[in-house]
């Protein structure tokens, strides 16, 4: 399905159009856990997500034929500026099919690109089946933000960094949406350190891969509304994400809306990071279960930093305001 090889080969195709992402103890968090903390800033990477990794290895990849017909993706919002800058790269002509409720940043952002932008649906999966039926309609090449093997390879890169950099590292924490990082991050880490631990996460407002492990089968669940909105929504049936992590991820665990919002707050106040709501998912294990890390190398991977800044003004105002009231 994919292998190590397929990780190297996409580091090799998209070197020179990738930033390798800085590798940084927290101070705070080693502290907090007992342990020894280290943050992989993806937030930092083009585009402030990780997504360009997936997308630059899968759009290179494209054949004369699949670039003829011209290209179409769905996407909560990083995906799209990743494949919207790829495109651009190679000259090919693009639609993107976004839901309407994604963040003005993130629509800002793919807006800069000469791209045909959809707003459509309430939520990411009407968005995404939009984009699949389009394709099929139009005969345009779909490019899918999670199931597809040469965009999981593209996020597996980000573990040859950590590797190479923390040997010794114990633990991966990574945020989860429809798989896709956690899937080429696993089969690397778990490829070249067989005892690292993986471990997922998600919103309890957007279980669904969660879910999906406890019923042995992609299953539907109802969501919440989520300040984690590049990791919402459900996952295409049959996609490859769903059995990679059945096979090389430990466990994935749910966290509160509130612990992400703590979160943004920890990595701006104590890290000077910004992180959207799906990058913070990765610190929250430890505020909430901070004994399971004690004296372990941790690595948690803060995703993205696309987060509109009236939520993260607010954000950092009422949790500002609630240590005031503590501390009276």
């Amino acid at each position: 399905m994919i292998d190590l090889r397929d990780i190297k080969d996409a580091r090799e195709t998209i070197r020179t159009l990738v930033k390798r992402t800085p590798l940084v103890r927290s101070q705070f968090l080693s502290n907090f856990c007992s342990g020894e903390v280290y943050l992989k800033l993806e937030n930092l990477q083009t585009t402030n997500s990780f997504k360009i990794r997936g997308a630059l290895n899968k759009i290179l990849h494209l054949d004369s034929e699949e670039i003829k017909r011209g290209i179409i993706t769905a996407s909560a919002g990083n995906h799209a500026q990743a494949v919207a800058i790829a495109a651009e790269k190679l000259s090919i002509p693009v639609k993107i099919i976004i839901p309407e409720n994604t963040p003005k940043v993130k629509i800002d952002k793919i807006r800069k690109y000469a791209v045909e932008l959809i707003l459509y649906g309430d939520i990411y999966d009407e968005a995404e089946q939009k984009a699949i039926d389009l394709a099929r309609k139009d005969g345009l090449t779909y490019i899918s933000p999670y199931n597809d093997r040469l965009v999981i390879a593209g996020q597996g890169t980000i573990a040859l960094e950590i590797l190479e950099d923390l040997p010794s590292v114990d633990t991966v924490i990574v945020p989860v949406g429809g798989g896709g990082l956690i899937s080429g991050i696993s089969v690397a880490a778990k490829t070249i350190k067989p005892t690292v631990q993986i471990i997922g996460v998600q919103s309890e407002a957007s279980p669904v891969m969660h879910e999906s492990l406890k019923a042995g089968k992609i299953v539907e669940v109802e969501m919440k509304e989520s300040i984690a909105d590049g990791l919402y929504g459900g996952i295409e049936d049959e996609s490859i994400t769903f059995e990679i992590i059945k096979n090389h991820v430990d466990k994935i665990l749910l966290c509160k809306e509130e612990t992400i919002r703590k979160a943004i707050y920890l990595l701006w106040d104590k890290e000077k990071q910004f992180s959207e709501g799906a990058g913070a998912t990765a610190i929250t294990p430890m505020i909430e279960n901070r004994h399971m890390f004690k004296e372990k190398t941790v690595v948690a991977v803060i995703s993205g930093g696309n987060i509109e800044d009236k939520l993260f003004n607010d954000i950092l105002a009422s949790e500002t305001n609630d240590r005031t009231r503590r501390n009276m």
